[in-house]
């Protein structure tokens, strides 16, 4: 018998979820704990949520070290499967097996790549009606009478790639929260500036209560209907060779507030009920779950038809359109106004004609879209070279894995 992952191992088991109903166990930042809906990242540096060292005493949740490979048993979609490094000591949820892996028979980040590698081999292991993995399938799972240093040699290639596509990802999150701030400042604390350079309602700028917004804002500032920025764009299509090329991008394939994305699935995979967009167009889902999925898009491409493609009535307003949809108070508002049980959705026909938002002096969104555009593009180039850096990373991982391309 080969090699399996039990023999590399120094501990595997899985997590637990404390009592939801004792906020002692949960009102506290002492540790992260991880869920899989988080796996699938290369490496793992924080987590949704916390519990408390109450909840390491009077139950039996663990806490997992640094460097250990976590692999989601369950999960819908694609979850089942997924693995991440944690690279901070964490706790997990009972969906997540984690495996602490010993160093002298093996390199963790080697491990994490055959993991990846061997993504379907693993999932085709689930078994019950929910198709969930369970620990003895993956302590079972074959692992290669590779020696150590070659390992290393190995994970050193591909990890130099993720640290790249990391860098940058982290680059765009910097950047996105500058554009964010700035937006939060200048329209919702209305503290942009005046003529002479000086926040304008903390040095005494005069007010006047809007009626439609409930508030106070800047004199001279207006309020209007979101479908007063954006155009509601529905192109259907359906897949074929017209498509070729071309980035299918179901929302769920967006992460949670990021400002562009670039890249998506093969159109081969697309199903029915498709619609075309463009280029900065503003994609946000329908559907509740999806709301926070707001972006940019940095290409052309092909995505469901759950998914609202919105185009700027004016380009150059990108930047602050894309922050009124990406704000809290858009996104609460569709949250009141979603109906259905199992999975709630909106309307964003009826969102854009009846959601009243600010609308500022143009000279102040001028200023505003003149400074961030320029981070939009920034974004927009990052995540383009991301995508082709994953391209790069999942072509060697077979070939190295199978000995097509070897590390000297």
């Amino acid at each position: 018998m080969g090699k399996t992952i039990y023999d590399i191992a120094l501990e595997i088991g899985s997590g637990l979820t404390p009592l939801r109903s004792n906020d002692q166990y949960w009102n506290s930042r002492d540790f992260p704990w991880v869920k899989t809906e988080q796996l699938g990242a290369y490496q793992i540096f924080d987590a949704n949520e916390y519990v408390s060292e109450t909840a390491l005493r009077e139950t039996s949740i663990k806490v997992w070290p640094a460097k250990t490979v976590s692999i989601a048993m369950y999960g819908e979609g694609k979850t089942r499967g997924n693995s991440s490094i944690l690279m901070i000591p964490s706790t997990t949820n009972q969906a997540c097996c984690n495996i602490v892996v010993d160093p002298q028979k093996a390199d963790y980040r080697f491990l994490y790549y055959w993991l990846k590698n061997n993504y379907e081999q693993l999932r085709s292991l689930a078994a019950g009606v929910r198709k969930n993995l369970n620990a003895d399938d993956i302590k079972g799972f074959p692992f290669p009478d590779f020696e150590v240093g070659y390992q290393s040699r190995i994970a050193d290639a591909l990890s130099a790639v993720d640290d790249l596509i990391e860098n940058n990802s982290k680059l765009c999150e910097s950047l996105e929260s500058m554009a964010k701030t700035l937006y939060d400042y200048w329209f919702t604390q209305f503290d942009f500036p005046n003529a002479e350079g000086k926040p304008y309602r903390t040095s005494g700028g005069a007010m006047e209560w809007n009626e439609q917004l409930k508030r106070e804002i800047p004199k001279g500032w207006n309020s209007c209907k979101l479908k007063d920025y954006v155009d509601s764009i529905t192109q259907p299509t359906s897949p074929g060779e017209h498509l070729n090329g071309m980035f299918y991008t179901p929302i769920d394939e967006i992460p949670k507030r990021q400002m562009s994305f670039y890249g998506g699935l093969s159109y081969t995979e697309a199903k029915s009920s498709l619609q075309l967009y463009e280029e900065n167009d503003i994609l946000i889902g329908a559907m509740r779950v999806y709301f926070h999925r707001v972006c940019i898009a940095a290409q052309n491409g092909i995505t469901r038809s759950t998914t609202m493609v919105l185009r700027p009535k004016d380009n150059w307003q990108l930047a602050f359109i894309y922050e009124v949809f990406n704000h809290d108070q858009t996104i609460q508002f569709a949250n009141r106004i979603s109906v259905g049980t199992q999975q709630p959705y909106v309307n964003w026909e009826e969102a854009l004609d009846s959601m009243e938002v600010i609308s500022p002096d143009q000279q102040i969104v001028k200023e505003y879209c003149e400074r961030v555009n320029p981070i939009i593009n920034k974004v927009k180039c990052l995540a383009k070279e991301n995508y082709e850096l994953a391209k790069l990373r999942d072509w060697l991982l077979p070939m190295l894995m199978n000995g097509q391309a070897v590390v000297e």
